[in-house]
């Protein structure tokens, strides 16, 4: 009955959403942005200031205290701004920044007309001010669950365009936007080892030992580390500083990991979310409670139905992990593989699923090297596998990939001669203990970027691996990832929101396009021409797969189909019942296909 009682309030604030803000038969049911004569008053945001437990924050771009101020003589920040610029590519530094975005284009605004409105760190590019583009002009800095759930009473109240954000980890800009109101919950860092956790509703006395709840703001570094000192280890993400965030898009859009062949995706290993609504509610999902909605939440996308409040996770008990280490390098420009790289590239492919099936996870990515010239690159783990097993199944490709080099010397020119500077496999006591000694604290983050993705399946790697390789050699800095099969094709397909792709899957391939701040508009159209071209040639080769959600192009010309797959309208009916006003939307996400790219406006 209760239940019942909350999704009617949820249909009564659409209602009243409905008649306070004009949703007229003569046009579209617009959001109000900052400049528009219904942006709240400043009476209406201290109002809101009393009700939470921190100041408002009024984000800018990162680089903004690199300017001269925009009404007085007053001097940029110079301290600041070398801090700034010392940390431009430091992703623990930019999630700490209400306005930062990994990539800082997701801070940018390019206008119908192809106007640039930007904050650049190079003070001299663009119109020489710093504009505030698309960072949210105003938001909440949440520290507990009564700031999120005034922030969400707020922005229905006033139908304002609302933006979620935690790290800034993001490739389609669902953290940021044009004239938006923003709710941060960076700052809810609490986290929770169950000795034996009890999911709400359950009455069968159902627990699990050892769980851990992290808060909204928990990154991956903070609970890899809370685990390993309970003894336990999580299916989490791998980036520099283990900045992405443990409870956010990252869970909701799938999840993905290097262990995931073994442990399956993050969406996998769930027991529990907490969330506000859009009417203002904080409530506990699982399998007992709201079971529709936990459905939903694991793989139907981060910002769309809720506000996430915590997640509880599976742990495992810590197990050795044996890594897998291969550079080989041509004295080459080229950025598309060919030769004996090419041959490399080809017998991993036809390798991989022995690989996955041995719990290997990893990826294999190829671009310039730091001496220069064309460096191919294999970095891999296999968490809880003997030594003789792991090796017996890599070991031979290095052997394969060295013949490769001895028969290139000599044999051609300089720019075909095949190098391997690095061919190991190490034992490490833990998966955290390799993490630390390999992954970077800083970098891959603070450039230009947009992404295109695509899933390839099993069957299509075992019956047609040559098509595959030839076809990916072609694509410039490639990142071939063998993180699903394994355990994420043994779970049903039917078992969560996911895409269920990923349970046909055995390859996430990422690549993208970059470029440098001050490039003109035109220039960067181009450019993603290019990715949307190579986004077709991808797809072509398996298209009834799908893209990560969280990793993907911009562009795709179906989206639903792309990262939803056949639970779309299931995961729409979902988000009508418990956000009836589409207070939650981002950018190809689920709903958003009834607004406007710039998701302010309805178009049917």
């Amino acid at each position: 009955m209760q239940r019942i009682a909350s999704l009617s309030l949820l249909s009564f604030a659409w209602l009243a959403a409905q008649i306070a803000y004009g949703f007229q038969e003569s046009g579209p049911r617009c959001r109000c942005l900052y400049g528009d004569p219904c942006w709240p008053s400043e009476a209406d945001f201290a109002q809101l200031s009393s009700e939470i437990s921190h100041p408002l924050v009024k984000p800018t771009p990162l680089a903004q205290p690199c300017y001269l101020a925009s009404n007085s003589s007053v001097q940029s920040n110079s301290s600041v701004c070398s801090t700034i610029s010392e940390n431009w590519d430091n992703s623990t530094f930019r999630s700490g920044h209400p306005g930062a975005m990994e990539a800082p284009n997701f801070e940018t605004f390019i206008s119908p007309a192809g106007q640039l409105h930007a904050c650049f760190l190079n003070t001299t590019l663009g119109a020489l001010r710093c504009e505030q583009g698309s960072v949210p002009v105003v938001g909440v800095e949440a520290h507990k669950v009564g700031d999120i759930q005034a922030a969400v009473k707020f922005a229905a109240k006033h139908d304002l365009r609302l933006v979620i954000k935690n790290t800034g980890h993001d490739y389609l800009g669902r953290s940021s936007g044009r004239g938006s109101f923003m709710i941060w919950t960076h700052h809810m860092k609490n986290i929770t080892v169950h000795d034996a956790f009890r999911p709400l509703g359950s009455l069968s006395g159902e627990t699990f030992e050892h769980a851990i709840t992290v808060h909204a703001g928990v990154q991956w570094q903070e609970a890899y580390s809370a685990a390993n000192a309970s003894g336990r280890m999580m299916v989490g993400g791998v980036a520099a500083g283990g900045s992405v965030g443990a409870a956010g898009g990252w869970v909701l859009g799938g999840g993905q990991s290097l262990v995931s062949p073994v442990y399956g995706l993050g969406v996998d290993n769930v027991l529990e979310f907490t969330l506000v609504l859009a009417n203002s509610s904080h409530i506990t999902t699982n399998a007992y409670e709201h079971s529709d909605l936990f459905w939903a939440l694991r793989g139907g996308g981060g910002g769309t139905f809720g506000v996430i409040t915590s997640v509880t996770y599976k742990t495992y008990p810590i197990v050795p992990t044996i890594s897998a280490s291969l550079i080989a390098s041509v004295n080459s420009t080229q950025s598309t593989l060919s030769g004996s790289l090419a041959e490399a590239f080809t017998e991993f492919v036809r390798i991989t699923p022995t690989l996955t099936d041995a719990g290997w996870g990893g990826y294999v990515t190829y671009g310039p090297g730091t001496q220069g010239g064309l460096t191919y690159e294999l970095v891999a783990i296999a968490p809880n596998a003997s030594w003789e097993e792991a090796t017996a199944t890599i070991v031979p490709y290095f052997d394969y990939v060295q013949a490769l080099a001895d028969n290139s010397t000599g044999s051609g020119t300089a720019e075909t001669q095949l190098t391997v500077s690095v061919a190991e496999t190490t034992l490490y006591p833990s998966f955290l203990s390799w993490y630390m000694a390999n992954i970077p604290a800083t970098g891959l983050v603070g450039s230009n970027l947009n992404l295109g993705s695509w899933l390839l399946p099993r069957d299509l790697m075992e019956t047609d691996y040559k098509r595959v390789a030839e076809t990916l050699s072609t694509v410039p800095g490639l990142s071939f990832e063998f993180v699903a099969g394994g355990a994420v094709s043994q779970a049903n397909a039917s078992s969560t929101g996911l895409n269920p792709a990923w349970r046909k899957a055995l390859v996430h391939t990422i690549f993208g396009v970059s470029w440098a701040d001050g490039t003109p508009a035109a220039e960067i159209d181009e450019m993603q021409d290019t990715l949307k071209a190579t986004s077709a040639k991808l797809r072509a080769l398996a298209p009834d797969s799908g893209a990560y959600f969280n990793e993907a192009s911009m562009f795709e010309p179906d989206p639903p189909k792309a990262f939803f797959g056949a639970h779309y309208e299931k995961l729409k009916a979902i988000k009508e019942t418990y956000d009836p006003m589409d207070l939650f939307l981002v950018l190809e996400g689920v709903g958003s296909d009834e607004w406007d790219r710039e998701l302010t406006c309805q178009t049917h």
